[in-house]
């Protein structure tokens, strides 16, 4: 690994120096995460990736004997809690400041999809074990991997994870990660989960682990009272939008994501820290289903939702897939922020799925209460645990 010249501050000066400055609140919760998040730093300062070969390399890794050693990595950190806890932006300051050239920091699922591919590639040459090699080739490439939005929802991903990871670590790989969930809670009632079990044991094993729970969700707080669902369509409710879209990502930079449904890939315009933003053509006028909609249910906490039309009766397609997807978002806890052509009531009044639709306009009327708001996304597959 090549350092950079020594960070003139780690991720608890910077931190600090928010709260001095006012822009940010004492908060008991992050104020332990960035402590934590800085001994990784210390450790990274002074750490010489090593690799490690054999059984006895792998096994000293696992047990973190000779922590800062220069063929022992460092233990990583896995930090978990709900939404709007800033477990991003402590991200930003532990990447900007950490003193390492080869880093990477990534949404996780966009990482799974890459390792998907690269696999696929790996097979077609014949490799005779794919997933070791593969490993082995992201360790060469990246001496610290930051994981945005930690969480398994694929049993393909579940399977290859335990190995993947083992081949990381054993390679020097410093991985740090922010979640949802707690590592106990990863694919939780998924599929075969007794084969994922040792997984979680690694990552217990090979990185601490932060509860950021205490403290308030700063994300609901700032859409508590105020409006979620702008009617009619036109600049101001196009501009409403922009700025609360700006507003939730907190400054991490926006971008196109494509995340994987049953083996197809589906686009998501532009998304950052856990929030998508659609148009309604995106979702309502292709053909998608329930997998898609489930599927963005369990990445985004938080939707933005573009130019929602009334739709006329001719237009059923369109009206019962937006029946599927406000079912899929109101099940699962998302925020969902919208502009639309009218009220809820008034977006589909007949056609022949008026009936189902009538649901639709009664939960988009309770997706703007207060009490909604507060609830904590529920992701398919992945229950946050409660607060106490």
């Amino acid at each position: 690994m090549t350092e950079s010249p020594p960070s003139v501050t780690g991720p608890s000066s910077a931190f600090h120096s928010r709260i001095q400055s006012g822009d940010l609140k004492p908060d008991a919760g992050q104020i332990d995460a960035v402590e934590h998040l800085q001994l990784v730093h210390d450790e990274l300062h002074t750490y010489r990736q090593g690799t490690p070969t054999g059984i006895v390399g792998f096994l000293k890794n696992l047990v973190g004997v000779g922590g800062s050693d220069q063929n022992l990595s460092p233990k990583g950190l896995y930090i978990h809690g709900p939404v709007g806890r800033g477990k991003s932006m402590l991200m930003d300051f532990f990447f900007d400041t950490v003193p390492v050239t080869s880093k990477r920091r990534t949404h996780f699922h966009a990482f799974m999809i890459e390792v998907q591919d690269r696999l696929k590639g790996y097979r077609e040459k014949s490799i005779r074990d794919p997933l070791a090699a593969l490993a082995a080739e992201i360790s060469a490439e990246t001496s610290l991997l930051c994981f945005d939005e930690f969480h398994v929802v694929d049993i393909a991903d579940a399977m290859i994870l335990g190995r993947l990871f083992e081949g990381l670590f054993s390679g020097g790989t410093v991985v740090v990660a922010t979640s949802n969930v707690a590592p106990h809670n990863l694919y939780k009632d998924g599929l075969q989960r007794r084969n994922f079990l040792p997984f979680i044991k690694l990552i217990e094993q090979r990185m601490g682990v932060v509860d950021i729970h205490e403290g308030d969700d700063h994300r609901r707080i700032a859409l508590a009272g105020h409006k979620v669902y702008f009617t009619p369509l036109g600049v101001t409710a196009s501009t409403e939008l922009d700025r609360i879209f700006v507003e939730l990502i907190a400054g991490m930079p926006s971008a196109p994501h494509l995340i994987s449904v049953q083996g197809r890939t589906l686009e998501v315009p532009k998304g950052a820290g856990g929030v998508a933003r659609f148009n309604f053509d995106d979702l309502c006028r292709k053909p998608l289903g329930a997998a898609d909609y489930l599927t963005i249910a369990a990445h985004f906490h938080c939707v933005v939702l573009d130019n929602v039309p009334a739709l006329t009766p001719t237009e059923r397609s369109a009206a019962k897939r937006f029946v599927v997807l406000i079912d899929a978002l109101y099940e699962h806890k998302v925020t969902l922020i919208c502009s639309a052509d009218a009220e809820p009531d008034a977006l589909y009044p007949s056609g022949d799925a008026a009936f189902d639709f009538e649901r639709t306009a009664s939960r988009l009327i309770e997706m703007q209460s207060r009490t909604y708001l507060a609830t904590p996304h529920a992701p398919p597959g992945e229950q946050p645990e409660k607060q106490a």
